[in-house]
């Protein structure tokens, strides 16, 4: 199974925070295939203080496939769903939630997160959350 995994995992991973997101994440390496898109490696990545957390960090992430997330298509798709979010009273905080929620809606890619605003694009949308590990 293919899967994209939200920056707010990828972050708590780094960080060493435990959940059930970054659990989820923990069990998957090695055996899924993890996809990560362009945008999601530059918000992880950036975050990074230390040149050797980030020189790390990069490396291991560069192991995975990494994919283009926004082109003249998706970027109009993106606009799309984010007005229709706003239609139905949902404003998105981030941009770049919508961004990483349609690319997942487009290419029927499940996404894990941890992120509470892409709840209502699952709800309204489709997005297809992963399946998460039981507590």
């Amino acid at each position: 199974m293919s899967f994209v995994v939200d920056s707010s995992v990828w972050i708590d991973y780094f960080n060493g925070r435990q959940s059930i997101e970054t659990e989820t994440l923990d069990r998957a390496l090695g055996r899924e295939v993890i996809v990560i898109g362009d945008i999601i490696l530059a918000e992880v990545l950036q975050g990074f203080r230390h040149d050797r957390d980030y020189l790390q960090a990069k490396a291991r992430l560069r192991h995975f496939p990494i994919v283009p997330m926004l082109g003249e298509t998706m970027a109009i798709t993106a606009a799309d769903n984010y007005r229709r979010l706003r239609k139905q009273g949902v404003t998105v905080r981030k941009t770049i939630d919508v961004i990483i929620a349609s690319y997942c809606i487009e290419q029927a890619l499940p996404l894990l997160y941890s992120d509470r605003d892409f709840d209502p694009m699952v709800a309204m949308l489709g997005l297809q959350p992963l399946p998460k590990l039981a507590p």
